[in-house]
């Protein structure tokens, strides 16, 4: 069975005003006090409003979905206890235009001193699952193979319409804020491991990134761990959702592991091609048109967003039954697919009950009780 794990990025917010607080050190202390928690499961990140969890490495779904439940009700039930709530939201739905808080941890320092401005309003969060491959040269090759199904990823995983109070008229817009860093979106065709890592060591010493972890590509090689790390949807609204994303990441990553193994031809748009369709997909989510993954030699196709998904449960289908993941999986995309994913339910609240309305949605969705 090959292995998986997820990390999701969560928002800590004042429970009157909505605006983010800077309690994550004070959150992640509380929650360690109690036993469904350790210090190694919650983790800060760039800013004091924002905390990060890593489920450990696992077999199947129901192990994923099992931790994430119970990493989410730990930390929902200790910023309660701390005075705050914590939110699964792709952006900040709340703000006030002034600088964030910086965690004191010497790399995010030094991302600030970097990236200036830009680290202030880093207000996004994401779910990233990381795929287990045999080694890094095969995994260059699942990186080429699953590029052109990464807007239909965006799609589904979009959950952040709202920042700073107002529709931004995008599913997707931490996909859209992310784009301002410089080595972000989507990874190139790479001919091997040695040009991969080539043209990362070029990055790195004109002295754009500070280091490897600022490899923000929608898909990459974790330097971490053994692993592919997918990034590209923003952290799901509801953990079952999030179980169903890593399904088909998983999926999609040994269904390229199978066809490498096999020699098989496999689809590699222009950047600029690809770039411009998740772009769509970021705007749009499954509401509208996406472009398809194209053949190795064809063009690039429109096709509505609910037949692409189809499309994408027909390829990695042989992968799901291997794993018994089918019943599971479909049974979750058929629930997107009638109650609309993260970004069209907050957009439903916002319509129903302005900014209100999104807070109240965010807070039921990740409370313990």
């Amino acid at each position: 069975m090959t292995t998986l794990g997820v990390e999701e990025e969560y928002l800590l917010v004042d429970p009157v005003s909505g605006l983010p607080a800077p309690a994550a050190e004070r959150v992640r202390a509380e929650a360690c006090l109690r036993p469904g928690l350790g210090v190694g499961d919650v983790q800060p990140e760039l800013l004091k409003a924002q905390l990060e969890v890593a489920t450990p490495v696992c077999n199947s779904l129901d192990e994923i979905g099992g931790h994430l439940h119970r990493m989410r009700g730990e930390l929902s039930a200790a910023a309660e206890r701390s005075g705050c709530r914590m939110i699964a939201c792709g952006t900040a739905p709340v703000g006030n235009g002034k600088m964030m808080e910086i965690s004191e941890h010497p790399r995010y320092l030094a991302i600030r001193a970097n990236a200036r401005r830009l680290a202030d309003v880093q207000l996004i969060h994401g779910m990233h699952v990381h795929v287990a491959v045999p080694d890094r040269e095969t995994g260059v090759q699942v990186v080429n193979r699953i590029r052109p199904w990464l807007p239909v990823l965006v799609a589904m995983g979009a959950n952040s319409p709202i920042w700073q109070g107002m529709d931004t008229g995008f599913a997707s817009w931490r996909t859209i804020h992310y784009a301002r860093w410089p080595v972000e979106g989507q990874p190139p065709v790479f001919v091997d491991l040695e040009e991969y890592e080539r043209r990362v060591d070029a990055l790195l010493a004109v002295g754009v990134m500070l280091d490897r972890g600022q490899v923000y590509w929608q898909v990459r090689l974790s330097e971490r761990f053994p692993t592919i790390e997918i990034r590209c949807p923003d952290v799901q609204l509801r953990a079952d959702d999030a179980v169903m994303l890593a399904g088909l990441v998983r999926a999609l990553v040994v269904t390229a592991l199978q066809q490498h193994d096999e020699k098989a031809p496999y689809a590699a748009p222009d950047q600029e091609l690809l770039r411009a369709a998740c772009w769509m997909a970021a705007r749009d989510g499954l509401e509208a048109e996406l472009f398809g993954p194209v053949g190795p030699a064809g063009a690039a196709r429109r096709i509505d967003a609910g037949d692409l998904v189809g499309e994408l449960l027909r390829h990695v289908a042989p992968v799901l039954d291997e794993f018994g993941d089918t019943a599971q999986v479909f049974a979750l995309v058929d629930r997107m697919i009638l109650e609309g994913t993260g970004a069209d339910r907050q957009r439903a609240a916002f319509a129903a009950g302005g900014l209100q309305g999104v807070m109240d949605l965010l807070i039921s969705d990740t409370s313990p009780s």
